[in-house]
């Protein structure tokens, strides 16, 4: 099956591949052709990657919460016929497929959360919002395409970086009502109750959300995998691509036909 890109009840997607359905939900400010270096996956499974309200294609006038970013998903996979799919998000994303499990665990085979976190004290709020991050909000509603990809990205290389500023495209409206919505995210009491298989991974010099915050999600689910990409920094997928999408994969196979 070719890549086909599609909307169903307004929200915008990328479906392509056949198999076991997989979600790629994607990050702050990023869109959904930000998973192209997955799209791989498509000769095991049906991929299925949505843009998230406010974001890439997905305009909207509805409220911007973590909670309706998980509710959309999860109405498109009921309109899309989908009983239960493998969850994988990054950052936000990661957010949202956590939300996602709060609402609807039945129809979660797996959860893979990325560069996430899962509980933000206000404390810990501040010290995220690192002084050019904030400078960049106190000026503008989005962060610089430079500025994000320098707080992103762990190597300054070219080729990479190119990458980067394609799938990161924020939307001057929605970006930091979006980003207020990861602020509220407070998932401590969940992350004990979550049964399917999980896998947690984080980059080693990540500074956007620093590696220990997934060894915390690591240790209140305690039955999960925990991987640490040496050398990378927020964006895994993109600056570890081929050990990203190897670890990925292994995770996968292993649980597959796994509900």
């Amino acid at each position: 099956m070719g890549q086909e890109s599609n909307r169903y009840s307004g929200i915008p997607f990328l479906r392509l591949g056949a198999g076991e359905p997989l979600v790629f939900i994607h990050g702050l400010g990023e869109v959904k052709e930000g998973w192209n270096n997955q799209f791989e996956f498509a000769d095991q499974y049906d991929l299925i990657i949505p843009d998230l309200r406010g974001h890439g294609e997905h305009i909207t006038t509805k409220k911007i919460t973590i909670p309706n970013f998980a509710k959309d998903v999860i109405n498109l996979l009921k309109e899309l016929g989908i009983e239960s799919a493998h969850i994988c998000g990054l950052s936000m994303g990661g957010m949202v497929a956590q939300e996602m499990y709060r609402q609807a665990p039945e129809m979660c085979r797996s959860l893979m959360l990325v560069s996430t976190f899962h509980f933000v004290p206000r404390s810990l709020a501040k010290l995220l919002l690192t002084y050019r991050k904030a400078r960049a909000l106190s000026t503008s509603p989005i962060i610089p395409k430079d500025t994000a990809a320098r707080m992103s990205l762990n190597s300054w290389n070219y080729k990479i970086s190119k990458e980067f500023y394609k799938s990161y495209k924020p939307n001057r409206e929605f970006f930091l009502k979006s980003a207020k919505a990861c602020f509220q995210v407070n998932n401590l009491n969940l992350l004990p109750k979550i049964k399917v298989p999980t896998l947690i991974i984080g980059g080693q010099y990540d500074s956007v959300i620093p590696v220990w915050i997934q060894l915390l999600m690591h240790k209140k689910i305690r039955h999960s995998e925990f991987v640490i990409f040496r050398n990378s920094g927020h964006i895994t997928k993109l600056e570890a691509k081929e050990a990203f999408n190897k670890v990925l994969r292994s995770f996968l196979n292993r649980h597959s036909n796994a509900c």
